[in-house]
């Protein structure tokens, strides 16, 4: 199990890594790849309405015979979906995953996903996240893909601070999502998470990056004894920043790795600062770009 833990603004305790089943498993069966996440170490399981998939989520919490009590489930409101939308969407998850409550759910998207659908009025939504929040049924409720104007929309009028904000992060987007993230931390503590963390090697290999983080890894596999990667490199640089990782692979020996990151040590404060600078030089926003205006420049 991953020993790396954060403590959001509700005092709930989150572990601090993650298996997504989105991305590479939107839409599919994951049944197989939970169990053996879960099997490997994960807790903490992040799902989404959107990915379709939460009942087969429920069935590899199933196979695994993990108890409820050990595991943290997250999954989120579908991307666009109206106040009136948010209770009998909550409802469905719940039914779908098999569970009394989640841990934490999130707004998945502040905006529609497709141009002339209604926009959703984001202080209405967030109030009815709250009132599941005060039934005991989401334990932590927070957001996901907000940048600041979608925070400072519902902050004013929030009875509940969210306790997370899940964001594209990795050092090619740093640039651009630190603000938000520093936001986060300064207007009600609001712990940022990370998905795609791995872009740099996995949708972006060929950058300015690569050759920090073959040097990276290499000081690390000399000092920890043991061979570190780079997308080691990377997860630890996402939580060093105390930001929580959320990542995803169909390989055993992959899902063991990033669990063995929170034991690896510490990236020094100059190799994550040569990662940021680097990092800024090549732009590479993979999901949400409709939400935000930070376009590829290539």
């Amino acid at each position: 199990m991953s020993s790396v833990s954060f403590t959001l603004n509700d005092g709930t305790i989150v572990p601090g890594i993650g298996f997504g089943t989105g991305t590479a498993l939107f839409g599919k069966d994951c049944a197989g790849q939970v169990k053996q996440a879960i099997d490997a170490g994960f807790v903490h399981l992040d799902g989404a309405q959107a990915y379709n998939n939460e009942e087969s989520l429920s069935e590899g919490i199933k196979l695994s015979g993990k108890p409820r009590s050990e595991l943290f489930i997250v999954t989120k409101l579908r991307p666009g979906a109206l106040a009136e939308h948010v209770k009998p969407a909550f409802d469905a998850s719940l039914k779908k995953l098999g569970v009394d409550f989640v841990d934490l759910f999130l707004v998945h998207c502040p905006i529609a996903m497709k141009a002339g659908d209604p926009q959703p009025d984001l202080p209405e939504v967030w109030h009815e996240v709250e009132a599941i929040h005060a039934q005991g049924l989401a334990k932590s409720i927070g957001v996901s893909n907000f940048r600041i104007p979608h925070l400072q929309a519902i902050l004013p009028t929030a009875k509940v601070i969210p306790s997370v904000n899940q964001l594209e992060i990795h050092p090619y987007v740093w640039k651009t999502v630190e603000p938000i993230v520093k936001f986060g931390v300064e207007n009600g503590n609001i712990t940022a998470a990370s998905y795609g963390g791995l872009t740099p090697i996995v949708r972006a290999a060929g950058g300015p990056l690569d050759p920090v983080l073959a040097t990276v890894a290499e000081r690390l596999t000399k000092e920890f004894g043991k061979p570190v990667s780079t997308g080691q490199v990377l997860s630890k640089w996402v939580l060093q920043k105390k930001i929580i990782l959320v990542t995803t692979s169909s390989k055993e020996e992959r899902l063991r790795e990033y669990l063995q990151t929170a034991e690896l040590p510490d990236l020094t404060e100059a190799e994550i600062a040569e990662i940021d600078t680097v990092g800024a030089k090549l732009h590479k926003r993979v999901f949400m770009k409709h939400v935000f205006d930070d376009t590829d420049p290539q």
